[in-house]
C-alpha cells in the first residue's frame, strides 16, 4: 500500500477533484478509469504503479507486460570470494619456473592456485624509485631498469600528480614515512572484477623471523585519492568465524614503519620491504644497489643480494603462511518481471502432440473441457516477438482453468 503525504497528497486530491468535477459538469460524459489510473500513477513510485489493464486476458501465446508487472533499474550489492571457484581463501600457491627464468620474470611473478598453472590469481612485482634491484645502463646495455619502471607504473596509476612518493605509517604518524620501494600484489583483473571488499582482506606471511597476519584498517579510517579508496595495511586478524570485529594489533612493524597500503578499487596491495624484513625474513629487505645480470625478483646470488631475495622470497613467505583471504564486491543492476498467468490463460499447448488428425482434434477429449498443462519455461520477448531471455523453472507447474500462476523473473546485468 502506497502512502502519499503532504503537498503531493494535496496535489493528487486536487487533480482528482478537478477531473471528477469536469466529468460531472459535462452531461453524459463517463468516467474513464484509464485516465484515473494515469492521474494516480503521477504520484506513485516505480513498482507501486497501478494498471488499468490488470484484468486483460490473452488468448494467444504472447502476453504483454503491464506497468505493474515490471520493476526495473534496481541495484544490488553482491559480495563473493575472489579466488578461482569463487572461494574466499587461498592456501596453496604455485609459480612457473619458465616464467621466472624468462624476460617477464625480471618484472613480476605470476602466482597460480593449481599445479597446472591454469588459474592465475595474482602477481608479485618489486618497484624502486631509484632503480635499485635492476642493472644500470652502465652495467648492462640491455637493461630496462625494471624496478624503476615498476615503481613509476604504479605511481602513475595510484598517486595524485602532486605526490612524489607513497606514504605509510612512521611510528604513530600516519603517512610519515615515504615508501621509496615496495612489493606490489596485483590481483588478477578477472578475479576482483569491480572492486575488492575492504574489511575482508587477510594475508599471512611466514619466514625465519616469525609469522605475521596482515589486514586493512578499513574499520578505522578511509582516504580517497586519484585511485579511489586507500587503506593502511596493518597487523591484526579478521576474527572470521566469531562474532568479534577485526582486531588491529599494530599499524607498524618493530622498526616503526607501516606495512603498506591497500587499494580496493584497483585490486592492488603495496607492501613495505623494510617492515617485512623486520617481521618475516631479512631476505625481504629493499634492494640497496644494482648489479649486472641480477634482478631483485629472481633467485639471486652475489655480494649485493642474499640468495632468494625479492619477489621470490615474498612468494615463499606467502606460501609458508598458507592463508590469503579476500572477497570482492559488485554493484549488479537488476530488473524484476512478474509473469502472471490468469486462470483463463495458457491452459492449452502449441505442441503438435496436443492435437491429432487433419482437423486438429484434441488427443484427449478432456483437453477441451478440463485441460491441464505444465509450465516449465518462461520466455521474454521484445516487441518484434524476438526471444531475448529464457528462464527455467525448477520443477513443472500445473496450469488449468482453476489455477493461476505468478512467476517472478529476475535479470542481472
Amino acid at each position: 500500500m502506497a502512502i502519499i503525504r503532504d503537498n503531493r497528497g494535496q496535489l493528487l486530491a486536487s487533480n482528482l477533484s478537478s477531473y471528477l468535477a469536469s466529468a460531472a459538469n459535462t452531461a453524459g460524459t463517463p468516467i474513464n478509469t484509464t485516465e484515473l489510473v494515469g492521474i494516480l500513477n503521477q504520484f506513485l513510485g516505480e513498482g507501486e504503479q497501478l494498471s488499468s489493464d490488470i484484468t486483460t486476458i490473452t488468448n494467444g501465446i504472447y502476453k504483454k507486460f503491464g506497468s505493474i508487472d515490471k520493476v526495473t533499474n534496481r541495484t544490488e550489492v553482491v559480495t563473493s570470494g575472489i579466488w578461482s571457484g569463487d572461494t574466499g581463501s587461498l592456501a596453496t600457491f604455485f609459480t612457473s619456473s619458465t616464467q621466472i627464468g624468462d624476460v617477464s620474470g625480471k618484472y613480476y611473478i605470476d602466482v597460480y592456485s593449481d599445479t597446472g598453472r591454469e588459474n592465475k590469481e595474482f602477481s608479485i612485482a618489486y618497484g624502486d624509485s631509484a632503480g635499485s634491484g635492476s642493472p644500470t645502463y652502465v652495467q648492462s646495455d640491455d637493461t630496462y631498469r625494471q624496478s624503476l619502471a615498476v615503481y613509476n607504473q604504479f605511481k602513475n596509476i595510484l598517486l595524485d600528480s602532486s605526490d612524489a612518493n607513497f606514504s605509510v605509517y612512521n611510528s604513530t604518524v600516519e603517512g610519515g614515512y615515504d615508501l621509496t620501494s615496495f612489493y606490489a600484489l596485483a590481483i588478477d583483473r578477472a578475479r576482483y572484477k569491480e572492486q575488492l571488499d575492504p574489511g575482508n582482506f587477510e594475508l599471512t606471511l611466514s619466514g625465519s623471523l616469525g609469522t605475521i597476519t596482515l589486514i586493512d584498517d578499513s574499520g578505522q579510517t578511509e582516504t580517497v585519492g586519484a585511485s579511489g579508496r586507500i587503506f593502511n595495511v596493518v597487523s591484526g586478524a579478521l576474527n572470521i568465524g566469531t562474532a568479534n570485529e577485526g582486531t588491529i594489533n599494530s599499524p607498524t612493524a618493530s622498526n616503526g614503519q607501516g606495512f603498506g597500503l591497500f587499494y580496493p578499487d584497483m585490486g592492488i596491495i603495496l607492501l613495505n620491504p623494510n617492515a617485512l624484513s623486520a617481521s618475516v625474513n631479512v631476505n625481504l629487505r629493499a634492494a640497496n644497489g644494482s648489479q649486472k645480470d641480477v634482478y631483485h625478483n629472481n633467485s639471486l646470488s652475489g655480494s649485493t643480494y642474499s640468495i632468494n631475495s625479492g619477489s621470490v622470497a615474498l612468494f615463499k613467505a606467502i606460501s609458508g603462511g598458507a592463508d590469503f583471504q579476500m572477497r570482492r564486491t559488485e554493484n549488479v543492476s537488476t530488473s524484476h518481471y512478474f509473469v502472471r498467468a490468469n486462470n483463463r490463460e495458457f491452459n492449452f499447448s502449441n505442441n503438435p502432440t496436443f492435437v491429432t488428425g487433419s482437423t486438429g482434434q484434441f488427443v484427449q477429449s478432456t483437453f477441451e473441457t478440463n485441460p491441464k498443462v505444465y509450465i516449465t519455461t518462461v520466455g521474454l520477448y521484445d516487441d518484434g516477438n524476438e526471444l531475448l531471455a529464457v528462464a527455467k523453472i525448477s520443477k513443472p507447474i500445473e496450469k488449468s482453468f482453476d489455477k493461476e500462476v505468478a512467476i517472478k523473473v529476475k535479470l542481472d546485468f
